[in-house]
């Protein structure tokens, strides 16, 4: 599933493309996605140009000046920026044209993805209203993950991926920060010292900031906007690498359920 990374990797992509240029025609070929898609809505902003664009959690936002679209690329979706002229695969479902040359099209074989017509205020839509800080901003930090986690005994793996808690900490990324700041992913997140903590959020933006340099992490068929693979796969240091020695220890990588997902880490090196 894309995390964070490659859903901003992706938004770098296509941003040279899409800002400040004129949506001038909305192609939907599938409408049933995780909501149905508002072709008429959608189609009501081919005119309008672009103001700017940002991702908010794993949401692309294309924003208009009074509305915006909404992206998002569910389990499995990618978005490609493609000659205007090619041909539509099976599971390309949105095409959105800016300009004469290039289309921005939405290919979701799964269709767990979405691609939504939203108007202002965006802060109380459903699906935003409730997000946590972005893990990248300077008001994530030790404090406030110390802070929210009093007296929670749920593990502080799934803590961490709580999008109320912190936004865009997925599986993967969730288990490398974890690694980095030495924490068993099992541990109740309110036994962790707030010194621990601030190592936890240190290793968070670090892992994500490498991730995004990397472009993102390919496990199964992520790709970025120009068709490339992501490459911090290869920096991977505990996920899906079940009984491969640790790079830093030698012992070997174990993996245990946590909140119906698998979950990765040396039990030597991560103590808390």
């Amino acid at each position: 599933m894309p995390e964070l990374p490659e859903v901003e990797t992706t938004l770098r992509g296509i941003e040279p493309f899409v800002d400040g240029k004129t949506l001038t025609k909305v192609c939907v070929r599938e409408t049933r996605l995780r909501w149905p898609v508002p072709k008429a809505a959608l189609a009501r902003l081919c005119g309008q140009r672009v103001v700017s664009m940002e991702r908010r959690a794993k949401y692309i936002l294309i924003n208009f000046d009074k509305a915006t679209i909404l992206l998002h690329l569910g389990m499995s979706g990618s978005l490609r920026v493609l000659p205007r002229a090619q041909s539509p695969d099976k599971h390309d479902h949105i095409d959105l044209e800016f300009d004469e040359q290039h289309i921005i099209r939405l290919n979701d074989p799964r269709r767990f993805g979405c691609c939504l017509a939203l108007e202002p205020p965006l802060d109380q839509h459903a699906l935003l209203a409730n997000l946590g800080p972005e893990p990248l901003e300077a008001d994530f930090g030790g404090n406030l993950l110390f802070r929210r986690s009093r007296g929670r005994k749920q593990a502080v793996k799934n803590f961490i991926m709580d999008g109320k808690v912190v936004v865009g900490v997925g599986n993967i990324y969730a288990s490398e920060s974890l690694f980095k700041a030495g924490i068993r992913p099992g541990t109740a997140a309110g036994r962790i010292s707030k010194k621990r903590y601030e190592l936890l959020a240190s290793a968070i933006k670090e892992v994500l900031g490498k991730a995004i340099l990397a472009g993102g992490t390919t496990l199964n068929d992520f790709t970025q906007a120009d068709g490339k693979p992501g490459y911090f796969r290869h920096e991977l240091q505990v996920y899906a690498r079940d009984n491969e020695p640790c790079h830093q220890c030698g012992t070997k990588i174990r993996s245990k359920v946590l909140g119906q997902r698998n979950t990765f880490y040396c039990p030597s090196c991560q103590r808390y």
